[in-house]
């Protein structure tokens, strides 16, 4: 069966949200007394009721016959919260959520029989923002998910599954921003699959957020390519080219000249990284 890791920092007032989503979600196949669903929270360098919260849901998945743990670290480190819930997990199908996901009924069985087979295996569903507060965040997610790396082939932002023989491919995680690039590129397209079923997350908001947001992106990145160059090159070409960037602006201006100056923005000493982790939700 498969194993749900939740990485979470600073997450009370979303986490149990994101929890209840999963409790509603379709049985996987195969799934029962002896092969149950497996939900692993990693609470980590949290100084709220992240832990709390979560943990306050453990006898509904206990209903639900699914096996549910919580472990706390101290460490404020989404790799090494990854790292800990791949190591305490006891199936040999994964599935990464990140903990402000809202997962549709049918997603974690579609991704739990997507990798269902021997050959290693990356699979990811489809992504939809929720709907933003602010005119910039607005209008950014209106145009981000357009670009040619969000709109083919399989992004897997927020969430992603892989097999054992897939898993297999890396021994930890190492410490960099970009965990979710780090594990999709150890795999080629023609291993990757996308299966229907959606899923939901918020997008940062306002101006100086997406700027945040976006820095960091960009300096995960950087740090993936120098320690593992050979990953970068496997993601393939991330940025549209001129013809297809005149084409998104003339489909969406207002959008493209947002996402067009948070991109510039990002060059300039504005909008400083408050923390590593940091989301940069804004107020809740």
């Amino acid at each position: 069966m498969i194993t749900v890791i939740v990485p979470a920092y600073e997450e009370e007032g979303i986490i149990g949200d994101s929890l209840t989503h999963l409790l509603r979600s379709k049985e996987p196949a195969g799934a029962g007394k002896d092969h149950p669903v497996e939900v692993i929270v990693v609470p980590n360098g949290c100084s709220d009721r992240t832990a709390e919260e979560a943990r306050a849901l453990a006898p509904d998945f206990a209903a639900r016959g699914w096996r549910f743990q919580v472990t706390e670290r101290a460490q404020g480190s989404k790799t090494a919260a990854l790292n800990a819930g791949i190591a305490a997990a006891t199936n040999p199908r994964l599935m990464f959520m990140d903990a402000d996901v809202h997962v549709s009924p049918g997603l974690v069985a579609a991704l739990a029989h997507a990798v269902d087979r021997p050959e290693p295996t990356y699979a990811g569903g489809q992504f939809r923002i929720r709907p933003a507060r602010t005119i910039a965040s607005r209008l950014y997610a209106r145009f981000w998910p357009r670009l040619p790396f969000m709109a083919q082939g399989v992004p897997g932002c927020g969430v992603a599954a892989v097999n054992a023989a897939g898993r297999a491919r890396w021994d930890q995680i190492p410490e960099l921003t970009s965990d979710d690039m780090f594990i999709r590129n150890h795999f080629a397209p023609a291993e990757m699959v996308a299966v229907p079923e959606t899923y939901s997350w918020p997008i940062a908001e306002g101006f100086g957020a997406l700027v945040r947001v976006r820095r960091r992106q960009n300096r995960g990145l950087a740090e993936l390519g120098e320690k593992r160059p050979d990953l970068v090159r496997n993601a393939g070409r991330t940025a549209p080219g001129a013809g297809a960037a005149l084409r998104l602006f003339l489909r969406d201006p207002a959008g493209f000249l947002t996402y067009a100056a948070v991109a510039v923005t990002v060059r300039t000493p504005l909008f400083r990284l408050r923390g590593r982790w940091d989301r940069d939700r804004g107020a809740r």
